[in-house]
């Protein structure tokens, strides 16, 4: 029926959906992180292919105009609290996703060129094991990755309220929930900042936009 939302894809028992944040200002890029292309393809683009390999449906962007969604082929969805950094951005995809019948939201930075379906699909996994009892389920390299992880839609209140009490820091606000954690490959979790982490990444810049 027109304008109800799309079906989302069941993950086990989990409706799990994909966000990809993509509203920093790239101030040490000095370009657009989510469209720069790499490789011949755009680093939120690269993402936002991995959450929908790994069977996340609806898969939207969260922050930035329109127009930056426009050239990944996502849906933007508006940050309630732009600027404002990651924290709020997840609190937006998760009160989206739960309007939309979704139990979880599967969120990850734009700036991550080497995750991978594998990844996310292990972290899905261990959600919908122990939906019942976390919050949370973070990816783990050599430290927490809390830009990389499945959240509960139920979490968005808590999280709204740790937000409006001052709160910006994603990890601390991690400190008030139930976590679990998921050991992934560090090399599927970094993270580029600026043209010397790409060179050290292996990728290459495409001249005509980078």
């Amino acid at each position: 029926m027109d304008g109800e939302p799309a079906p989302l894809r069941v993950a086990g028992a989990v409706r799990v959906a994909g966000a990809v944040l993509v509203g920093g200002t790239s101030s040490r890029m000095g370009v657009d992180k989510s469209t720069l292309e790499v490789d011949g393809i755009a680093m939120g683009a690269r993402v936002a292919a991995a959450l929908v390999a790994a069977g996340c449906e609806p898969v939207v962007a969260v922050g930035g105009p329109p127009s930056r969604g426009e050239r990944l082929g996502l849906v933007v969805v508006t940050d309630r609290w732009p600027g404002e950094g990651p924290l709020g951005a997840i609190v937006t995809a998760l009160e989206r996703a739960g309007a939309e019948g979704a139990d979880a939201v599967l969120v990850a930075a734009c700036d991550l060129p080497w995750l991978d379906a594998a990844t996310l699909e292990a972290l899905i996994e261990q959600y919908r094991e122990r939906a019942a009892t976390v919050d949370v389920v973070v990816a783990r390299s050599d430290r927490l990755e809390p830009l990389c992880a499945i959240w509960a839609c139920g979490m968005a209140d808590p999280l709204r309220r740790r937000f409006d009490a001052g709160e910006r820091a994603v990890h601390r606000a991690l400190t008030a929930l139930v976590i679990a954690t998921v050991d992934v490959d560090r090399r599927s979790v970094v993270n580029v900042n600026t043209r010397a982490d790409l060179s050290a990444a292996g990728l290459q810049v495409d001249p005509s936009n980078g």
